[in-house]
């Protein structure tokens, strides 16, 4: 039986080390012809919605919507808002938060990335992916 004291320590490795800082941002009023020419230009598959006002929350807008709510629903995307296809409130977590804890709470909502926040505002943006990458070591 393996003892607690056996199972090495593992060190704490906050958000912040992890996420893309400064992600995309975009209005929710641009057509989504717009957001995709940002997505290919920026070389992204997800843009931050930004907030219309200091007390709203910021929204989401990942290529999974596009083909889904454009494409699938046979939509124009010159004539459909980023606003009508995103998700809003976006999950966020704290650039301190450590990274175990994140990755639970992305799987426990069945996300594929966050928003990361500090004070509330926008510092980052952190996928799953990147964050298992980076807490299961490869050992050389």
């Amino acid at each position: 039986m393996t003892e607690i004291s056996d199972i090495p320590a593992r060190n704490y490795i906050p958000v912040k080390d992890v996420m893309t800082p400064a992600p995309h941002v975009i209005d929710g009023l641009a057509t989504v012809q717009e957001a995709m020419a940002l997505m290919r230009g920026k070389n992204v598959s997800s843009l931050i919605v930004d907030r219309r006002h200091a007390n709203d929350e910021y929204g989401i807008l990942v290529v999974h919507d596009v083909a889904k709510y454009v494409i699938g629903d046979d939509r124009s995307a010159k004539r459909t808002n980023v606003y009508e296809i995103m998700s809003k409130p976006v999950l966020s977590v704290d650039v301190a938060m450590d990274l175990k804890y994140a990755v639970r709470l992305l799987t426990r909502f069945g996300l594929s990335r966050a928003l990361v926040v500090d004070h509330g505002e926008v510092a980052g943006i952190v996928t799953l992916r990147d964050m298992v990458f980076r807490f299961i070591p490869v050992d050389d």
